[in-house]
């Protein structure tokens, strides 16, 4: 198997992965675990390494799934050297470029047979939050959607400036937390991310991010109407 990790972090993994067979299984034996629902499970838990005094950092682990209309046919099996080096890599450049987004600590492959395998993926636990639909839908009030959305807006800008085109920026790939007042969004699943110098990409974000929108207003009823979607293109300064 393959380990890319933060030096800091380094033993700690190898521990784990020797302890346990894989980084997902360290993750979900753990007594301090949370479970937290998407693509599959990903474990929250404590990583007993770090880079401030407590040497613990809040983690959240997940094992690597195929998407789409696909995903039962090929379910956890990827080419390798898997997504995970593309997703280290962008995330490494979103936040060098000042774009929220979760920090990966490591990755770990597992090779299968032939040119497949499997992976893992460690990133640093995000403040409290939950992704967009589930705050919109806890949070009526008109102040509270009104930073939703200017949080929002301000991720477009930074993906703008980054020149980062995510092709699959839909709702539940932007989380919403709240840091004393100040209210937050970041973005997530950044493997699928590229960098371009097209002037179209923050357009094409829009796009895609108003698409999804719409789609959860006809399927779940979220209400995120034209009007929250205009003034978010409005502040983030693409035409709708």
């Amino acid at each position: 198997m393959d380990v890319v990790s933060r030096a800091w972090a380094a033993d700690a993994l190898a521990f784990a992965v020797v302890a346990h067979g894989s980084l997902y299984r360290w993750a979900e034996a753990q007594p301090d675990r949370e479970a937290l629902r998407g693509r599959g499970i990903a474990w929250a838990a404590m990583l007993p390494a770090g880079t401030d005094a407590d040497l613990r950092t809040a983690v959240v682990v997940r094992h690597s799934l195929h998407g789409g209309l696909f995903a039962r046919l090929t379910g956890d099996l990827f080419v390798r050297p898997t997504r995970a080096p593309l997703e280290l890599a962008a995330s490494a450049r979103l936040t060098a470029a000042s774009v929220p987004t979760p920090e990966v600590i490591a990755y770990v492959v597992y090779p299968v047979a032939g040119l497949l395998a499997r992976s893992d993926v460690m990133t640093r636990r995000l403040p409290p939050g939950r992704d967009f639909p589930a705050a919109w839908a806890a949070d009526a009030s008109p102040a509270g959607r009104g930073a939703m959305i200017e949080a929002v807006a301000a991720l477009l800008r930074a993906l703008s400036r980054a020149g980062a085109h995510h092709p699959d920026l839909n709702l539940k790939n932007i989380y919403i937390a709240t840091e004393g007042d100040a209210t937050m969004a970041y973005v997530l699943d950044v493997d699928r991310v590229r960098f371009t110098d097209d002037s179209d990409a923050s357009a094409r974000n829009f796009a895609r991010l108003a698409r999804s929108a719409r789609k959860w207003d006809a399927e779940h009823a979220l209400g995120v109407g034209d009007d929250a979607l205009v003034r978010l293109a409005a502040l983030a300064w693409v035409d709708p």
